[in-house]
């Protein structure tokens, strides 16, 4: 089959014919219908978020089941899914105690199956998985625990969505800190992540929603899905101005979804007193973050992460794609541009580029 593979960082990937074995038990074979084209797989490209190499990326897809292994019940072939890019393995002290988002035993096999092994190879060369997804490839081998079933009226590009972006902006407002009704919140970041945080607080009923980015398109686009007001911090500084629009108190919640130290020190001088910092954005992995701590005490602030908006996606992604069904999502504007896979190179540089949107692969 056909994959995209990261051969060293700081270079392009290859594509080209690479073999996948068949699945073991509680694995199932798929085939790839729709892959996001998401920062996060930049950031592995870049050497800012190291994994083994070398990998074929992608962790934000929907498929077709096409054979599934030993003892797997909960899927069958010609079943429509998407597949979370954290499999949950239902039995270690994260996932018992609700944080199904956190598996340990999903972290500790990065790069791998849940066995510590790979389905990937080309001749006698391993080649690892991303996130137990690897969706830039025309088929996957993923567990059975990160399938979600799709109903048929849903689109896959836009089911393959809920496979990262959408859970993870949504479920940063909705689940990881529930942000109140009537609040104030400032989103920093609005690419494909940080739309979908305005949207989970607009679905939360939030007042005034800030968003602040560098790019004016992707202010504009973040209009669209719930934010009131703009900030561009290349024209004024933008904790100054998000004061301003909250009449000189900060706002009850300001959500860092870019990854980097200045915008997360940007976001916990946003909030107000008692308002609560919520970190979504990965920064590289040597970076630290400046914080003043008598602020955190004297202020009673919040600093917190959130990882795949606190999500389980066995639970939540069917009601998110419930809420798309109804109208109370908008995913469907979010895809502004479909490639091949041949063309994901390309898709790459238009995402470094700064072009607004989520860019989707199509065609396989």
């Amino acid at each position: 089959m056909k994959a995209a593979v990261l051969y060293e960082y700081g270079q392009p990937l290859v594509v080209e014919e690479v073999e996948l074995d068949p699945p073991k038990a509680g694995e199932v074979h798929v085939r790839v219908a729709a892959a996001g084209v998401c920062r996060s797989d930049l950031h592995v490209m870049k050497g800012e978020a190291p994994q083994p190499l070398p990998i074929v990326l992608g962790h934000e897809a929907s498929a077709v089941v096409l054979d599934v292994g030993e003892g797997v019940t909960s899927v069958k072939p010609g079943d429509r899914i998407i597949t979370p890019f954290v499999s949950s393995c239902g039995r270690c002290t994260s996932c018992l105690t609700g944080h199904a988002n956190l598996c340990d035993a999903h972290s500790a096999t990065a790069g791998a199956m849940f066995d510590g092994t790979t389905r990937l190879h080309k001749g006698e060369q391993r080649i690892h998985h991303m996130s137990k997804v690897t969706c830039f490839a025309q088929e996957a081998i993923v567990p059975d625990k990160s399938c979600v079933i799709l109903p048929d009226d849903v689109p896959m590009p836009q089911a393959a969505l809920i496979g990262c972006c959408v859970t993870t902006g949504v479920g940063a407002a909705t689940e990881s800190v529930q942000v109140r009704p009537g609040s104030t919140v400032a989103v920093i970041g609005c690419g494909g992540v940080g739309v979908n945080v305005l949207q989970g607080a607009r679905l939360q009923n939030a007042g005034k929603i800030i968003a602040v980015d560098i790019n004016e398109g992707a202010l504009e686009f973040a209009m669209r899905f719930g934010a009131t007001h703009t900030v561009n911090p290349t024209q004024q500084d933008p904790v100054q101005r998000v004061k301003e629009i909250t009449n000189g108190l900060g706002v009850d919640y300001a959500f860092e979804v870019f990854g980097s130290a200045e915008t997360v020190t940007n976001a916990f001088n946003m909030v107000r007193k008692g308002g609560t910092a919520v970190v979504v954005g990965l920064a590289p992995a040597d970076e630290l973050a400046g914080v003043d701590t008598v602020a955190l005490v004297r202020q009673e602030k919040t600093l917190k992460g959130s990882y795949y908006g606190g999500a389980r996606p066995a639970v939540d992604m069917p009601s998110i794609i419930e809420m798309y069904r109804s109208g109370k999502i908008n995913i469907d504007d979010l895809i502004t541009r479909q490639y091949k896979l041949d063309d994901i190179n390309e898709a790459y540089a238009d995402l470094e580029r700064g072009v607004v949107g989520r860019g989707v692969i199509t065609e396989f």
